[in-house]
């Protein structure tokens, strides 16, 4: 290698087959770790970041953070119980546990670990299906325990055991774009009946958010004006605290707690006034003190919730691991996906067994954790502190507070996920693909509901995969003059092809599906069909001989070379097939000696693919035309496929060099 004063350099290098390659630089066996080292670095990653804690510099920012969070992480656990459509202290149970564990055996130092809204309302359909509260509840219950709450610890307990972190890989970006936006359209329609104060029946399923508001405008005439007064104040003053709070995100010392001070609001006035009697106002009514008995969950109502459970899970690790990779960028840390996975599921699996429901993160109290100085998890064991204290102590002074104020701040919440509308230009200017999975998405769980439109989601999003490979970007390429470069040539006016050489670049995997694709694409890129011409040639050949021995066509002509085999008798006749012919056979041209195919982009071969390859590079070979491949991985492409042993094949080189490096040694070789 070296560059001259220029900045042009030349690299030379020899060209290497496979097994050439492996013996030169020593190819060696990889070393794995064992279960149980893996399960020592990294089963506890508190081990890692606790011993090097920094008192001075962190625990002051620590606790500014973990006190505005704990503030915020109650007043929303009160709040998303409604959507689990629990008592309020489930919900404060929610924003607890999950938080102890999480200290323990969560990577991301940032994330404020409790319920979020999309999970909560697909958890409490699964919930208000099999257990509506009209069969369940227990009267003159204090405690406020009905039987949905119980069937909520079996299924947030099904949720933490059957977490599958590799699915999420499954979810893009698009698809959980289009999902949480219609997930915050069913959000706010669930919250419409508590903001309005009116009786509505529970509906899960196809266009139950249709019926919702059918229920809705049925009984709209006995609107409680108290209850819609109070919920429209706190929609826009907690909208506009929250504008004022970004805009001004870098003077303020900490965001302005507005949902807090709204609920101390309201729970004082509506105490003093005592709305619930004198307006009919709906209140919370019950936050009993303490804690309710661990219980182990019902292991028969499991097969009742499954699949639900299982698209919960899915989707609530995604949103976790979703915001714990932005801080982690932001911050230059390390998040492990399968430790998250670990982390979120054992907290679920604790949190179901005191009563709690489905945990994960919202990105608006990892916001403010992370935006008040929080550095690790310490911050959140003080936002648990102060959960604690609500529930042992502060949770009954919010009895009197206004269901719909809490069904208010809900809905406030939901701007950022609405505000993903505006993703949907974007994305079709960049990707119509990926638009496409967006809309439909979105579509889909607005009419199907969020389990039956997320599973939309993934096939119609698997759909297009398999058809972009299916179907994959095919190109002839050639050279950037006086470079090593070859380029696509229909992008390019300036790029030349080396004479009697074709270079053929397929930019997908090669498998059972799209190898007779594959095939087409090859032959409009050289311009002929391989099988054909070969056909042809034989045919012309036989007419060839017979005319040879009727004497009608003399073995001294310029386009028939004879060579003799081991008997006399033995004739073999080589034709120049670029000469005309003295028979009526019209055979297609072959303007080339060489065939490259560039697999820079391959990434592996099926079974079926390799033998259609070798095949392919047969079909070639026997009318002359010599096939190489470059940038090929011998570790990806035939690990698994020892019968395509190329360099046997084509008796030349599997070569791990680029299509360039190909093109010189042809061009080397003609000369």
């Amino acid at each position: 290698f070296r560059m001259d004063s220029q900045n042009q350099y030349c690299v030379s290098r020899p060209i290497y087959s496979t097994r050439a390659f492996e013996h030169v630089n020593e190819k060696q066996v990889r070393e794995t770790k064992t279960i149980k080292e893996r399960l020592r670095n990294s089963f506890f990653p508190i081990l890692n970041w606790l011993p090097i804690y920094q008192l001075k510099q962190w625990l002051p920012g620590d606790i500014v953070a973990g006190v505005t969070t704990g503030m915020v992480c109650a007043l929303q656990g009160l709040a998303y119980s409604l959507l689990v459509g629990v008592p309020p202290v489930y919900g404060l149970y929610a924003a607890f546990f999950p938080i102890l564990t999480y200290f323990i055996l969560g990577t991301s130092r940032h994330l404020s670990v409790g319920p979020f809204p999309v999970t909560c309302l697909m958890q409490g359909a699964v919930v208000l299906s099999l257990a509506p509260d009209e069969l369940f509840l227990y009267h003159g219950n204090t405690t406020g325990v009905n039987g949905t709450a119980t069937l909520v610890v079996n299924t947030t307990f099904g949720m933490g055991v059957v977490q599958v972190g590799f699915l999420v890989r499954y979810l893009s970006d698009p698809l959980v774009g289009g999902f949480t936006t219609a997930a915050a359209l069913q959000v706010v329609v669930s919250q419409l009946k508590l903001i309005f104060n009116v009786p509505t029946n529970n509906y899960n399923g196809i266009l139950s958010l249709f019926y919702t508001i059918g229920d809705i405008f049925k009984n709209i005439k006995q609107t409680n004006m108290v209850d819609l007064i109070a919920a429209v104040l706190t929609i826009i003053v907690v909208m506009l605290v929250k504008e004022f709070n970004t805009k001004f995100q870098k003077k303020l010392p900490v965001p302005i707690p507005i949902e807090v001070i709204v609920t101390i609001i309201d729970s004082g006035v509506s105490y003093a006034m005592d709305l619930s009697t004198n307006y009919g106002a709906g209140i919370v009514r019950t936050i009993p003190r303490g804690f309710i008995p661990p219980r182990s969950p019902d292991v028969s109502l499991f097969s009742s919730f499954g699949g639900p459970s299982f698209s919960t899970g899915v989707v609530s690790y995604a949103i976790a691991i979703s915001v714990a990779k932005v801080y982690a960028a932001k911050h230059e840390l390390i998040v492990d996906g399968n430790q998250e996975l670990i982390a979120f599921g054992i907290s679920n699996i604790f949190c179901g067994c005191f009563s709690g429901f489905v945990a994960t993160t919202a990105l608006s109290r990892t916001a403010i954790q992370e935006s008040t100085g929080g550095k690790t998890q310490v911050a959140g064991i003080i936002s648990a502190l102060m959960v604690l204290i609500v529930i042992v102590a502060v949770g009954p002074l919010l009895q009197p507070l206004q269901k719909s104020v809490l069904g208010a701040i809900i809905v406030a919440n939901l701007k950022g996920m609405f505000m993903q509308v505006h993703d949907v230009p974007i994305l079709w200017r960049k990707n119509k693909t990926d638009c496409c999975i967006w809309v439909l998405t979105c579509l889909a769980c607005i009419f199907l509901g969020l389990d039956v439109g997320l599973l939309t989601g993934v096939i119609f999003e698997l759909g297009t995969v398999v058809i972009r490979t299916q179907f994959p970007t095919c190109s002839t390429l050639g050279n950037v003059p006086s470079t090593e470069i070859y380029k696509n040539m229909k992008d390019y006016k300036n790029i030349i092809e080396c004479p009697g050489v074709k270079v053929f670049k397929c930019a997908a995997p090669i498998y059972f599906a799209n190898i007779e694709y594959l095939r087409d694409q090859i032959k409009h890129t050289v311009g002929f069909n391989a099988v054909r011409v070969f056909k042809k040639r034989n045919k012309a050949l036989k007419k060839i001989h017979q005319l040879i021995k009727k004497g009608k066509l003399k073995v001294t002509e310029s386009f028939l070379t004879i060579s003799f085999g081991a008997a006399i008798s033995e004739v073999e006749v080589q034709v120049d097939w670029s000469s005309t012919l003295p028979v009526s056979v019209r055979i297609p041209k072959v303007n080339i000696h060489s065939l490259v195919m560039d697999f820079t982009a391959v990434s592996f071969l099926d079974v079926m693919a390799a033998k259609s390859l070798k095949l392919i590079i047969k079909e070639f070979m026997r009318i002359g035309v010599n096939v190489y491949l470059a940038g090929c991985d011998g570790m990806a492409c035939l690990r698994e496929h020892r019968t395509l042993d190329m360099c046997s094949m084509v008796n030349k080189f599997l070569s791990y060099s680029p299509s360039y490096s190909i093109i010189q040694f042809l061009k080397l070789s003609s000369n």
